[in-house]
């Protein structure tokens, strides 16, 4: 099942189910118009976003025009970002000469969830003084996930599957962590791609909790990275359990997986500047040369199976000032 939202005055949207090839919809009519209201009971609602998705089996639905689309969920309760490639943390550990984190445990941080921009939408942010950088991940929304939910039990609970760029202040982030209380101004709202995909479209390309596709990326027109999503040290699961120990998690969390990286950086590239940056650090033994995004910016992110198939489209926007 492939679900969207198109823009409309409501700031939730109007939730739509879309056929495999994403060029027709259905308006999800009846009991829910948001996907954030469709997970508060998934079970009870999997009738009527079947029924849409059936009629566009059937060859029924009005033609899609993507650039309609907000983003999937436009917002949420809750988004919790994990950090669960260790490839990027060790690099990302030199970029910001940080020492190594002993812990066994993922990484997890709070972010904004009131607003994810849409997949097409202009980004405004203030100043490219504040290190301007993207980062491509994947992601989870999950329904109602009870306190002290183990792992193997979490898969149940992750209902979709997103393709996110966790925009990120480098110059910022430094200074807030340095506080140890995590981030605030350094993480600005996080852009979604167009379709939120049941786990079973994605096939092979779902395997242990992780998205085994190719996360490819394009700044300004030229390939930056195309890391898999299938090196996560820890799979969503695991991260759904970790953010469910001490709390139940509201339906409509989003759960994501930190920026995509693979141990061969050398030959699939990367999924951020700063990684970039902490590579040419230690290639080069000295300063990076790479600079952060400048305003006009564009930046495009397609999440890519093995068949060529693109299942949550493409993420293509330029950054502007504010």
């Amino acid at each position: 099942m492939i679900l969207a939202t198109l823009k409309t005055d409501n700031p939730d949207g109007q939730l739509v189910a879309v056929s495999s090839d994403h060029q027709r919809y259905v308006k999800v009519e009846g009991a829910v118009s948001s996907l954030l209201a469709a997970t508060e009971d998934w079970d009870g609602l999997i009738g009527e976003l079947q029924s849409a998705s059936d009629q566009l089996a059937q060859g029924g639905g009005d033609s899609l025009d993507v650039s309609a689309l907000a983003s999937p969920m436009p917002r949420s309760w809750q988004w919790l970002d994990g950090s669960a490639f260790s490839t990027h943390g060790d690099l990302m550990q030199i970029a910001f000469g940080l020492d190594p984190i002993d812990t066994d445990r993922p990484l997890m941080y709070q972010g904004v969830s009131d607003k994810f921009f849409g997949p097409t939408e202009d980004v405004l942010l203030p100043s490219i003084e504040q290190g301007i950088d993207f980062e491509g991940e994947f992601g989870v929304i999950v329904d109602h996930v009870p306190m002290g939910t183990s792992a193997a039990d979490a898969m149940k609970h992750i209902k979709l599957i997103v393709q996110i760029n966790d925009w990120s202040l480098r110059a910022i982030a430094p200074i807030e962590m340095a506080t140890g209380f995590g981030w605030v101004q350094a993480k600005p709202a996080c852009s979604m791609a167009p379709f939120a995909v049941t786990p079973d479209e994605l096939g092979e390309g779902w395997k242990d909790g992780r998205v085994c596709l190719d996360l490819e990326i394009d700044w300004n027109g030229e390939r930056f990275g195309a890391a898999n999503g299938a090196a996560m040290d820890f799979g969503f699961h695991d991260l759904v359990a970790h953010a469910a120990l001490t709390r139940d998690l509201v339906p409509g969390t989003i759960i994501g997986s930190g920026t995509v990286s693979n141990p061969n950086y050398a030959e699939v590239g990367s999924s951020c500047i700063s990684e970039v940056r902490a590579i040419e650090m230690i290639r080069d033994k000295g300063p990076a040369t790479t600079g952060f995004m400048g305003f006009g910016d564009r930046i495009r992110m397609e999440g890519r199976g093995v068949d060529g198939s693109s299942p949550f489209g493409v993420i293509d926007q330029i950054v502007v000032q504010a």
